[in-house]
């Protein structure tokens, strides 16, 4: 699949459970494959990306529905891709690839499975790379994440040669350089669930608020992950747009929205406790600063940055500091690097495609490696422990009828806005009982 060729002939079908990973699997597809049909298929859950976040992200597909775990397993034999990437968490991804290997057993030609994570792999290493194992090409970001990768599946028996390296397939856009013709700009890109307590999270956002104060010239940005209500990867209990209006915040400071890449195009100065917006930052040259406030801890997944030089407090971005990556931790991490990231997975992408047969999924969890755990994870997809959809499960019509798609559409939607109120609203106030 050489990246100069005017038409890929073949299909790259895309299974995403939150925007992000949807941004991710389609960069990803379109990386291996700049040409190929794009196919997406979200998976129907808490946090199915809503439409105003699918044109926030502004990446196209040939096609696009929802689907459930059961309705996926069910068409992709039938749809006849070349190529399925998995953009899910690891549970997901594990029950899909049993569930792929059911669906396509004795079947001498299958789609070539890919899989990764969406940034910074800063905790529960094993456990998501495990739940990973068995696709034909498991991606690691970085050579540093690829090192790690390797040394878990060669720890356990698992095969390593699926591990390939690549870099963050949106790591991209204009070098960095200093404009005088507006503000200098303090972006603070936000989180979902790092900090998650409402203290860490209001401690944050003063911090801001009164950064923008000390500094009345600069334009003080806080990048928003999502609306209130809609939910990205991770659940969002004490939404920053909530805060903010107890905080009477200046002129200067402005909750924003919209593509990343878009509002890097003015940053001056990008403040973060571990977003991957820090890689993206770091990738163009623009100064980052990785907030030490809370502590450089394992659960804020700010101790990824060791060694980068990118440390800071909002103390000293008050003072004027201006943070600088070291050139060799950005290297290791697979940020500005030269050449092609994603040349190697091309052609292992192509031999494969380009293969009279392919050996069957063969995921390291099995039910005799892992009789007490695999189960679990397949029955929250509703699969049985061979792979196959419990009786029961959703299959829905390939094109069903404006009614039958009004009616579900309604009550899909009624059952998200419970939910999400139940977790932003009446969860914390359970919890504040409990302390009591």
């Amino acid at each position: 699949m050489p990246a100069s060729t005017t038409a890929d002939p073949i299909k790259v079908t895309v299974l995403a459970d939150s925007d992000t990973r949807w941004k991710w699997g389609a960069l990803t597809a379109r990386r291996i494959a700049p040409h190929a049909r794009l196919d997406a298929r979200l998976l129907r859950g808490r946090a199915t990306p809503t439409e105003r976040q699918l044109a926030e992200v502004g990446i196209p597909a040939d096609s696009m529905r929802e689907v459930t775990a059961a309705d996926f397993l069910a068409t992709t034999t039938r749809e006849n891709a070349d190529v399925v990437v998995l953009s899910c968490v690891g549970g997901t991804v594990q029950a899909m690839l049993h569930g792929l290997a059911r669906a396509w057993e004795g079947t001498p030609r299958r789609p070539v499975v890919v899989t990764g994570y969406v940034g910074v792999v800063y905790e529960k290493l094993a456990d998501g790379l495990l739940l990973r194992s068995g696709a034909d090409a498991v991606l690691a970001n970085s050579a540093h994440d690829a090192d790690r990768f390797r040394a878990v599946y060669e720890g356990v028996g698992a095969d390593a040669g699926s591990i390939v390296e690549t870099a963050l397939p949106f790591l991209e856009g204009t070098p960095y350089e200093a404009s005088a013709d507006r503000p200098f700009t303090v972006v603070f890109a936000v989180q979902p669930s790092v900090p998650d307590s409402r203290k860490d999270r209001m401690y944050l956002l003063r911090r801001a608020v009164d950064h923008a104060r000390f500094h009345p010239d600069r334009e003080v940005l806080v990048k928003l992950r999502s609306k209130p209500g809609e939910h990205t990867t991770h659940i969002e209990e004490q939404p920053y747009q909530k805060l903010v209006a107890r905080l009477d915040p200046p002129k200067n400071l402005k909750l924003v929205y919209g593509h990343m890449g878009e509002v890097l195009d003015r940053t001056d100065l990008l403040v973060t406790v571990s977003s991957t917006a820090a890689l993206e930052s770091m990738h163009r040259g623009i100064p980052t600063a990785i907030l030490t406030d809370l502590g450089i801890r394992e659960a804020l997944g700010n101790h990824h940055f060791l060694g980068s030089g990118a440390y800071a407090s909002w103390d000293h971005i008050d003072a004027g500091q201006v943070p600088r990556v070291r050139p060799a931790w950005a290297r290791a991490q697979g940020i500005a690097s030269e050449g092609d990231p994603f040349s190697t997975v091309r052609e292992r992408v192509t031999a494969l495609t380009g293969a009279a047969e392919l050996p069957p999924l063969a995921p390291y969890y099995t039910t005799a490696t892992a009789p007490g755990y695999l189960p679990g994870v397949l029955a929250r997809h509703s699969l049985d422990p061979k792979g196959e959809p419990l009786p029961g499960a959703a299959v829905e019509p390939a094109e069903p009828s404006a009614l039958r798609r009004a009616v579900r559409d309604f009550a899909r939607n009624s059952a998200r806005t419970a939910y999400r109120q139940g977790v932003q609203r009446v969860a914390p106030v359970i919890r504040r009982w409990g302390q009591l």
